[in-house]
């Protein structure tokens, strides 16, 4: 059978879900496609016709390269296709996002035949995903003399690909649609055990609202109603898109409410409208930008006060909230993008100036902050070319200097990292900048559409000015299945080719790893100035400071070795008193947001902002369970502020592991892991001699508030509690409900414990050895009332605890131990009451191959305790989530209920936990 035949074969398949043929990327299918074209008899000429022109993949693709060969020896008469005019052709090639498009587009504009020349020039102009063989390419001409390339050069200059774009409507009528009350998760629009089929945009769109058809049913009717108005999704009472980036779930929520793309290419939708009560999570709202979208902060709930400025509060302790307009589904209002304020009618309801600063507004009129991006290198090159300065096109970057005022740590991370921006200019929260990225992460999920994305802007190689990148297998670590065999290698060919270091090496001469990405990421970050960008909202390091990204934001950060951000204000954390010693320090974790809602009145003061955290004395293993958190606390991103010994042992942990890495085969031909172990020597030199002490902010830096975390409140562990019978639904699956350990009165039955995901370290695993050890000599033997799954984040925390004898330990209380040359091939159905030991990844925390039971109560390491994540309800009751420490996860299901004090006590009892002891140093300049 032919490829084309197999092709067909595909579509009927297809028909049955639903859905329409798959976009074509293969070279060779649209070859065979070509050929047929060619052929004027041919039974499938038609058709083909329709595939070439409208469902081909652009960008780099392989099918991109044929397209645009095919279709400059139509402008060149090579080949006739009567359906395809000359104009047609050039039309195509405008759309195809740069590599072979561009190559062809600058074939002919420095081409023989001056009429072909003046049209490709004229598309060219419209283009910005150029690359250095393109520009050199350009100046090589221009040099020469060549009038086109002078031509094309100066309109580059004046950035005409972005003055002559339409203007954004000044008037936006949209209709509202609630999606959800309270926070919403992006595993609503995305979920996450639908990962694999992310790259296939189309399909992946079936699962919107974790495929409820009735609310997509809704949904449509509405849009039916109101053919001539944009739908804008709303969580009410809540916070849209928290819990990770998802560029998935803007994309979902572009193909069912946004603007197509563009007419040649399917299923590529942008421009939504998403809205929250509590606006958008700030990791969500970089990635609807990615779009050209809007995101709008509603504030249409809000606490009411006393007549002193108190938070009023009802007989729970809740702020009562009141409704200042309403939203409800099919409620018409009107942007005015102008004004930047909301309508309903004549009634103005809301300033959202935020959602329309003129950086975002150019995201918009440029259908995404890729183009902007682009431009922007664009027009530099073309000045420089010109030798004349960069004519004023872009807003301008908001720069903000205040006088006498000091730096935060994130101010002076930003400042060191800018590019573009006033010389000798010092820039406060609040500046836009330009930075240059030190390290970026893909994970396995995400990874499939960032190569789609890198593919789609023509990228095909890291850029230089990134210290090292890495590609992980975590989150699909748990079930090697048919969906990992045919997406993960592919995926890790593609990265290994781009530059990144892989998990899993195409060539299999290293063993595949499935290290959390989190964790690999804490020890290839060896600056504490550095930035990070990674795939994931919890790329939250121990040193520097890193931002969770959607795919897109990581393929931009890959391909240019930049990101474009906001300086983000600061919240500063200290701490005093004494931690006990039967606490854990995710104790602590728990109890830092705790403790700041009750100082700010129920108002999370760390939501999208930087949590500049004083922890002084943690190296970056226990570190990374506080900033590892901050995702939780819905905060930007947190920065360590650490005492330089502290730093230099930091750096030695990840000077070991990265050669580990390298002793494994795992570096490239760049040696970039070698350059990051010389990176980490010249740090630790510089901390040693006191030539560049470890980072600081300034004594006089200003914050948007403090919080100190009073360690002598911490009587007992704390957890995280999804609250999943709240009569206010709002107040459901949120992580600012932290109780203490006595809350539930030692009765609360646990159907499961999972001890495994970012938020555990090495010392989680020796603790559970010694529990386990501890509990045989109390009792006689250890027998577990509830299943318990244990998932390491990585190989070298299994190998050190071989070589350390807590290994045999775990093993000799096991029913099961992982076996990597037998991985299992279907996720497990049910659990027996036993301890598990599991591959190395993140297993139960992503939700996408391995769940719980329906219904079931689990107590967990781990960060999501959203709906349906680790556990989905079933008809007689709903699945929650706890969130608590390692000793709590395991005493509970050995109890099968949680602990009293007094049994946490017995049970931790001789048990070295985190030690902590706020600095006594000045941890400031």
């Amino acid at each position: 059978m032919s490829i084309y035949k197999d092709y067909l074969k595909q579509i009927e398949e297809r028909k049955e879900q639903g859905l329409h043929p798959q976009p074509i990327d293969s070279a060779e299918l649209l070859s065979k496609i070509i050929e047929q074209i060619k052929d004027l008899e041919n039974e499938y000429r038609e058709e083909s016709l329709n595939f070439f022109i409208y469902n081909v993949l652009p960008g780099t693709t392989s099918a991109a390269g044929v397209k645009a060969q095919f279709l400059k020896e139509i402008i060149l008469g090579e080949s006739i296709v009567k359906e395809i005019t000359t104009s047609s052709a050039f039309e195509q090639l405008s759309h195809m996002k740069g590599g072979p498009s561009i190559k062809v587009l600058l074939d002919l504009a420095l081409g023989s035949d001056a009429a072909i020349a003046e049209q490709a020039a004229d598309v060219l102009k419209t283009q910005v995903f150029l690359y250095e063989a393109d520009t050199v390419r350009l100046e090589e001409a221009f040099n020469k003399g060549n009038k086109i390339a002078i031509d094309l050069i100066k309109s580059y200059a004046n950035a005409e690909f972005f003055t002559k774009l339409p203007e954004i409507e000044e008037k936006i009528d949209v209709v509202t649609f609630i999606a959800g009350v309270g926070d919403i998760s992006t595993d609503l629009l995305s979920p996450g055990g639908d990962a694999h089929s992310r790259s296939d945009r189309e399909l992946h769109g079936q699962c919107l609202f974790e495929h409820n058809k009735e609310q997509q049913a809704e949904l449509k009717a509405l849009q039916a109603q109101h053919p001539d108005k944009r739908v804008m999704l709303i969580a009410e009472k809540g916070t849209m898109g928290v819990g990770s980036s998802r560029m998935s779930g803007v994309n979902n929520v572009a193909l069912w409410t946004g603007i197509k793309a563009s007419p040649y290419v399917p299923f590529i939708n942008i421009a939504p409208v998403i809205a929250g009560t509590n606006g958008i999570s700030p990791i969500f709202l970089t990635t609807v930008g990615v779009t050209g979208g809007i995101g709008l902060d509603l504030k249409n709930w809000v606490q009411q006060k006393d007549a002193e400025g108190n938070t009023i509060r009802d007989e729970n302790g809740d702020p009562v909230l009141k409704e200042e307009y309403s939203v409800a589904t099919g409620t018409v209002l009107t942007i005015n993008t102008k004004e930047k304020k909301l309508y309903n009618g004549d009634t103005e309801l809301k300033d959202i100036s935020a959602a329309f600063t003129p950086q975002k507004m150019e995201f918009m009129k440029a259908g995404g902050s890729y183009a902007v991006v682009f431009g922007k290198k664009l027009q530099t090159f073309a000045s420089k070319v010109l030798g004349i300065d960069v004519v004023p096109v872009y807003a301008p970057s908001k720069e903000i200097s205040i006088e006498g005022q000091g730096l935060t740590a994130v101010e002076k991370i930003f400042n060191k990292n800018a590019v573009g921006t006033t010389p000798g200019k010092v820039l406060h929260a609040g500046s836009d900048v330009r930075v240059e990225v030190n390290i970026v992460g893909s994970q396995d999920t995400t990874g499939l559409m960032t190569s789609q994305e890198l593919e789609m802007m023509a990228a095909t190689v890291i850029s230089p000015i990134v210290d090292g990148a890495y590609q992980s297998g975590c989150h699909t670590a748990s079930v090697w299945d048919d969906k990992s065999k045919a997406n993960i290698p592919r995926l890790m060919s593609f990265m290994n080719d781009f530059g990144l270091i892989t998990g899993r090496d195409p060539k299999g001469k290293y063993f595949p790893m499935t290290d959390v990405i989190h964790k690999v990421l804490n020890d290839l970050t060896v600056g504490d100035w550095d930035i990070i960008i990674g795939g994931d909202s919890h790329t939250r390091m121990s040193k520097g400071v890193a931002f969770g990204a959607d795919s897109g934001t990581v393929a931009l950060a890959l391909a240019t070795g930049e990101a474009s951000m906001p300086i983000p204000q600061s919240v500063k954390v200290t701490f005093k008193g004494q931690m006990k010693s039967y606490m854990d320090f995710r104790d602590v974790v728990h109890a830092t947001q705790a403790q700041m809602l009750k100082q700010f009145g129920g108002e999370n003061v760390f939501q999208g902002r930087i949590i500049e955290v004083h922890i002084g004395t943690l190296t970056s293993d226990e570190a990374f369970t506080f900033t590892d958190w901050t995702a939780e606390m819905k905060a930007k991103a947190s920065i360590c502020i650490s005492e330089d010994d502290t730093l230099i042992e930091s750096l030695e942990i990840a000077k070991g592991r990265i050669q580990i890495m390298i002793d494994k085969g795992m570096d490239n031909a760049k040696q970039v892991l070698k350059g990051l172990v010389e990176k980490a020597n010249t740090r630790i030199t510089e901390l040693k001699t006191g030539i560049k002490p470890s980072l600081r902010p300034d004594a006089n830096a200003k914050y948007h508030a403090e919080v100190v975390i009073d360690l002598d409140e911490i009587a007992e562990p704390m957890i995280a509690d999804p609250d999943v019978n709240n009569e206010d639904v709002s107040k459901r699956y949120t992580h600012d409900n932290i109780r203490p350990l006595s809350y539930y009165g030692g009765t609360k039955k646990v159907d499961l414990g999972f001890v495994g995901s970012c938020m555990v370290h090495k010392g989680d695993m020796k603790i559970l050895a010694q529990m386990l050890k501890n509990v045989e000599a109390q009792y006689g033997k250890v027998e577990f009332k509830a299943p318990l799954v244990v998932a390491p984040p990585t190989y070298n925390i299994v190998d050190e605890l071989k070589a350390e004898g807590d290994w045999d330990v775990l093993v000799k209380y096991s029913g099961f131990e992982f076996d990597d040359n037998a991985p299992k091939g279907v996720a497990r159905t049910g659990y027996e009451n036993m301890l598990y030991l599991e591959r190395p990844g993140c297993n139960l925390c992503m939700g996408n191959q391995e769940k719980a039971a329906p219904g079931d109560t689990v107590m967990a390491t781990s960060t999501r305790l959203f709906q349906g994540r680790v556990v989905k309800d079933s008809g007689e009751k709903k699945g929650e989530s706890l969130l608590s420490s390692t000793p709590v996860v395991v005493l509970s299901t050995i109890l099968g209920r949680t602990p009293t004090m007094a049994e946490y006590e017995a049970a931790v009892d001789g048990i070295v936990l985190t030690k902590f002891k706020p600095s006594q140093k000045q941890l400031v300049r």
